[in-house]
């Protein structure tokens, strides 16, 4: 598996309706994506709390080789002509818990680095036990946890149910998630 996002900051005074109305015409395309196992279409807006206004897009795939046609897809190519080529981040994911919850609302984040002299293998044991019991709270779809290690930063991105509950929150506009009912079978 991979976790991916990438994320357009866009200027204070962008209309956000713009953005809304993309997803909806765009986003369920995304519900086949042959090795996508989930895509959260997330807002953040300035009119509505965020500090700034974007539009990001996060990514639980089976494998890397569908993140490759992804990227050379024509869905991809929409991006660089309406945004630009974005930053793609990616993590190996240290943990992918997920609930039985069946939508979410917001997208929370949370990073930190890993200390130089960590026990990788104690601190994937401690995040997954973490993990599990976020992703056992009622109102949560998932709690998936990743490890960069070319800057060695943790990231965890909690998918919410309610946008109430989420720190540092963004919302989800839409949730494809072709892959998610496979991999609760796992």
């Amino acid at each position: 598996m991979l976790v991916a996002r990438y994320r357009h900051r866009l200027p204070a005074d962008y209309p956000m309706d713009r953005i809304r109305a993309r997803i909806a015409e765009r986003a369920p395309a995304w519900d086949a994506t042959p090795g996508l196992v989930l895509k959260a279409f997330a807002i953040e807006e300035r009119a509505r709390g965020a500090t700034v206004n974007a539009y990001s897009s996060f990514y639980l795939w089976r494998d890397a080789g569908a993140v490759v046609d992804s990227l050379t897809g024509p869905g991809f190519r929409a991006v660089i002509e309406g945004f630009g080529r974005p930053h793609v981040e990616t993590w190996l994911p240290f943990d992918v818990s997920l609930s039985a919850a069946a939508t979410t609302a917001a997208l929370s984040e949370e990073m930190r680095q890993v200390d130089p002299d960590a026990d990788l293998n104690r601190l994937r044991e401690t995040e997954r036990a973490r993990s599990r019991d976020i992703a056992g709270r009622p109102g949560i779809l998932a709690s998936v946890v990743g490890l960069d290690p070319t800057s060695w930063r943790l990231t965890r991105f909690t998918l919410h149910a309610d946008s109430a509950d989420a720190r540092s929150q963004a919302e989800v506009a839409y949730l494809a998630a072709p892959g998610l009912a496979v991999l609760r079978g796992l």
